[in-house]
Protein backbone atom coordinates (compact mmCIF):
# COMPACT_ATOMS: atom_id res chain seq x y z
CA UNK A 1 0.00 0.00 0.00
CA UNK A 2 1.10 3.26 -0.77
CA UNK A 3 1.81 5.84 1.76
CA UNK A 4 0.30 9.23 0.97
CA UNK A 5 -3.00 11.16 1.49
CA UNK A 6 -5.47 9.53 -0.21
CA UNK A 7 -4.49 5.80 0.99
CA UNK A 8 -4.60 4.51 3.85
CA UNK A 9 -7.11 1.90 5.97
CA UNK A 10 -9.72 3.64 8.72
CA UNK A 11 -10.38 1.82 11.89
CA UNK A 12 -13.65 2.74 13.29
CA UNK A 13 -14.91 1.17 17.07
CA UNK A 14 -18.10 1.96 18.26
CA UNK A 15 -18.55 1.01 21.78
CA UNK A 16 -21.07 1.49 24.34
CA UNK A 17 -20.28 2.82 28.18
CA UNK A 18 -23.35 3.53 30.75
CA UNK A 19 -25.98 3.47 27.70
CA UNK A 20 -24.42 6.07 26.03
CA UNK A 21 -22.76 5.18 22.39
CA UNK A 22 -19.53 6.60 21.24
CA UNK A 23 -17.22 5.99 17.60
CA UNK A 24 -13.74 6.13 17.49
CA UNK A 25 -12.47 6.51 13.76
CA UNK A 26 -8.81 6.68 13.02
CA UNK A 27 -6.45 6.21 9.65
CA UNK A 28 -3.90 4.04 10.25
CA UNK A 29 -0.98 3.76 8.14
CA UNK A 30 0.12 0.22 6.95
CA UNK A 31 3.87 0.49 5.74
CA UNK A 32 4.80 -2.52 2.99
CA UNK A 33 6.34 -5.24 4.01
CA UNK A 34 10.20 -5.59 2.39
CA UNK A 35 9.35 -9.23 1.95
CA UNK A 36 6.77 -11.21 0.08
CA UNK A 37 4.48 -12.30 3.19
CA UNK A 38 0.97 -12.32 1.28
CA UNK A 39 0.02 -12.64 -2.11
CA UNK A 40 -2.84 -13.55 -4.18
CA UNK A 41 -3.43 -15.56 -7.00
CA UNK A 42 -6.26 -17.04 -9.35
CA UNK A 43 -6.37 -20.92 -9.28
CA UNK A 44 -6.61 -23.36 -11.82
CA UNK A 45 -10.06 -24.30 -10.90
CA UNK A 46 -10.90 -20.11 -11.60
CA UNK A 47 -11.27 -19.51 -7.88
CA UNK A 48 -9.48 -16.42 -5.98
CA UNK A 49 -6.87 -16.94 -3.30
CA UNK A 50 -4.68 -14.85 -0.46
CA UNK A 51 -2.16 -17.30 1.15
CA UNK A 52 -0.68 -15.30 3.70
CA UNK A 53 2.64 -16.23 6.10
CA UNK A 54 1.86 -16.20 9.70
CA UNK A 55 4.29 -18.52 11.12
CA UNK A 56 7.53 -18.43 12.23
CA UNK A 57 7.55 -14.82 13.12
CA UNK A 58 11.02 -15.14 14.42
CA UNK A 59 12.82 -17.74 12.09
CA UNK A 60 16.33 -19.46 13.70
CA UNK A 61 18.62 -22.22 12.37
CA UNK A 62 16.49 -25.17 13.04
CA UNK A 63 13.53 -27.20 12.43
CA UNK A 64 10.46 -25.38 13.12
CA UNK A 65 6.70 -24.94 13.25
CA UNK A 66 5.44 -23.29 9.85
CA UNK A 67 1.75 -21.83 9.60
CA UNK A 68 0.03 -20.40 6.86
CA UNK A 69 -3.28 -19.41 5.60
CA UNK A 70 -5.50 -19.43 2.56
CA UNK A 71 -8.34 -17.68 2.09
CA UNK A 72 -10.49 -17.99 -0.92
CA UNK A 73 -12.59 -15.51 -2.31
CA UNK A 74 -16.62 -15.69 -1.71
CA UNK A 75 -17.36 -11.86 -2.61
CA UNK A 76 -15.41 -8.53 -2.64
CA UNK A 77 -15.73 -8.39 1.44
CA UNK A 78 -15.61 -12.02 2.08
CA UNK A 79 -12.86 -14.67 2.11
CA UNK A 80 -13.63 -17.61 4.20
CA UNK A 81 -10.56 -19.74 5.20
CA UNK A 82 -10.00 -22.67 2.52
CA UNK A 83 -10.51 -25.77 3.40
CA UNK A 84 -8.95 -29.38 2.49
CA UNK A 85 -5.86 -28.15 0.70
CA UNK A 86 -2.37 -28.87 0.80
CA UNK A 87 0.57 -26.78 0.09
CA UNK A 88 3.83 -27.70 -0.51
CA UNK A 89 7.23 -25.83 0.62
CA UNK A 90 10.39 -25.55 -1.13
CA UNK A 91 12.63 -23.19 1.09
CA UNK A 92 15.82 -21.80 -1.27
CA UNK A 93 18.62 -19.54 -1.16
CA UNK A 94 19.39 -18.15 -3.74
CA UNK A 95 22.46 -16.47 -2.91
CA UNK A 96 23.82 -19.83 -2.05
CA UNK A 97 23.44 -21.43 -4.96
CA UNK A 98 19.54 -21.81 -4.48
CA UNK A 99 20.54 -24.45 -2.01
CA UNK A 100 17.77 -26.14 -0.12
CA UNK A 101 17.16 -27.99 3.15
CA UNK A 102 16.09 -31.10 4.07
CA UNK A 103 13.42 -32.49 6.20
CA UNK A 104 10.57 -29.93 5.28
CA UNK A 105 6.96 -31.18 5.36
CA UNK A 106 3.48 -30.31 3.40
CA UNK A 107 1.56 -28.09 5.42
CA UNK A 108 -1.83 -29.37 5.99
CA UNK A 109 -5.17 -28.51 8.37
CA UNK A 110 -4.23 -30.68 10.95
CA UNK A 111 -7.07 -30.18 14.15
CA UNK A 112 -9.96 -29.36 12.46
CA UNK A 113 -11.46 -28.68 8.70
CA UNK A 114 -11.42 -24.81 9.73
CA UNK A 115 -8.12 -24.46 10.81
CA UNK A 116 -4.63 -22.95 9.71
CA UNK A 117 -2.29 -24.67 7.47
CA UNK A 118 1.13 -26.54 9.25
CA UNK A 119 4.15 -28.08 8.54
CA UNK A 120 7.50 -28.29 9.02
CA UNK A 121 10.23 -25.90 7.65
CA UNK A 122 14.00 -26.87 8.25
CA UNK A 123 16.28 -23.35 8.00
CA UNK A 124 19.80 -24.95 8.03
CA UNK A 125 21.26 -21.50 8.43
CA UNK A 126 20.82 -17.52 8.61
CA UNK A 127 20.02 -15.33 5.92
CA UNK A 128 17.64 -14.75 3.10
CA UNK A 129 15.38 -17.50 2.02
CA UNK A 130 12.32 -18.06 -0.45
CA UNK A 131 10.15 -20.19 0.32
CA UNK A 132 8.44 -21.98 -2.70
CA UNK A 133 5.44 -22.61 -2.73
CA UNK A 134 2.54 -24.91 -4.44
CA UNK A 135 -0.79 -24.85 -3.41
CA UNK A 136 -3.02 -28.48 -4.23
CA UNK A 137 -6.51 -29.05 -4.10
CA UNK A 138 -8.12 -32.60 -2.31
CA UNK A 139 -7.56 -33.98 -5.73
CA UNK A 140 -3.86 -33.86 -5.60
CA UNK A 141 -4.06 -31.59 -8.88
CA UNK A 142 -2.32 -28.25 -8.81
CA UNK A 143 -3.88 -24.74 -8.13
CA UNK A 144 -1.33 -22.74 -8.10
CA UNK A 145 2.84 -22.62 -8.22
CA UNK A 146 5.37 -24.87 -10.10
CA UNK A 147 7.92 -27.34 -8.96
CA UNK A 148 11.92 -26.04 -8.32
CA UNK A 149 14.04 -27.85 -10.91
CA UNK A 150 17.08 -27.25 -12.42
CA UNK A 151 15.20 -25.27 -15.04
CA UNK A 152 13.02 -23.99 -12.77
CA UNK A 153 14.53 -22.44 -9.98
CA UNK A 154 11.55 -20.71 -8.13
CA UNK A 155 7.91 -21.35 -8.62
CA UNK A 156 5.68 -18.17 -9.42
CA UNK A 157 4.04 -18.57 -5.51
CA UNK A 158 6.55 -17.88 -2.81
CA UNK A 159 7.16 -16.08 0.77
CA UNK A 160 10.17 -14.47 1.70
CA UNK A 161 12.01 -14.99 5.29
CA UNK A 162 15.21 -12.82 6.48
CA UNK A 163 17.57 -13.27 9.87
Amino acid sequence: MAQNETEYWELSITYKINGASYTATDKINVPASSKRTVSSFKGSDGSNYIIAYIAPSSPKVALIDMTVGIYKMKDMMTFPLANNLKIKINPRMPSMGNHGSPNNTDLMQRDDYDALYTGTLSLTMTGYWKINLQVLNASHEILKGEAVTTDNPSSSLYFEIEF
